[in-house]
């Protein structure tokens, strides 16, 4: 199974999710475009939280020095991120594709991520994060995603509980919750892989 990551905005719990199905999985990672971080990126973050020693680290398309959005970042290095620089990873294993910020983050001045994940043309897990406001990002990140006709396996949850919120969210886009988790301060491995054991059967259905 390959699965991009997509998030209803920034902060949201991506890479911390991404380390739980990577590790659910012992599935490949992929993050095409890192902004900044380049120090520790979030690659070297998912490394340090698996246990598994399957996975294997696919290198950043594109590796841009500034944490702001990729366009912005590549326009400050001096270069245009390409589209077809972009193909996914030749590996037998499972994959898990993180990808930098929210659906429409700006690319170039030409594309955004939907336009990389047109191109990927893989199932997306859409991560909604309970805050005030999530369910209208939710909700418009899923409309532009059925509008271009892109497989959503389903939601996964991040922080405390909202059953207000996440009853609308499931029962007006009809998506399937596919878990959620709770951002901890103190993430290790030993936080990935509770809930790691939780997903895996879910993931490959």
């Amino acid at each position: 199974m390959k699965y991009i990551i997509a998030g209803i905005g920034t902060e949201i719990g991506k890479t911390f999710i991404s380390s739980i199905l990577t590790e659910s999985l012992q599935a490949d990672y992929w993050k095409p475009i890192q902004s900044g971080a380049l120090d520790f990126t979030d690659s070297d973050t998912v490394r340090s939280l698996i246990s598994n020693s399957t996975t294997v680290f696919h290198p950043e398309a594109y590796r841009l020095n500034e944490p702001m959005s990729p366009h912005a970042a590549a326009a400050i290095d001096g270069v245009e991120i390409e589209l077809s620089k972009f193909e996914l990873p030749n590996t037998g294993n499972h994959l898990i594709v993180e990808l930098a910020g929210g659906l429409m983050v700006p690319l170039n001045d030409r594309e955004t991520n939907l336009d990389l994940i047109k191109k990927l043309n893989i199932p997306l897990i859409l991560i909604s994060k309970n805050y005030l406001g999530s369910i209208n990002h939710t909700l418009l990140s899923v409309e532009i995603l059925k509008m271009n006709d892109i497989e959503v396996k389903g939601l996964i949850f991040n922080g405390e509980q909202n059953k207000y919120s996440e009853d609308f969210i499931l029962n007006y886009t009809k998506l399937e919750c596919l878990g959620r988790v709770n951002f901890e301060e103190n993430i290790d491995k030993s936080v990935v892989m509770k809930y790691a054991e939780s997903f895996r059967e879910i993931l490959l259905t």
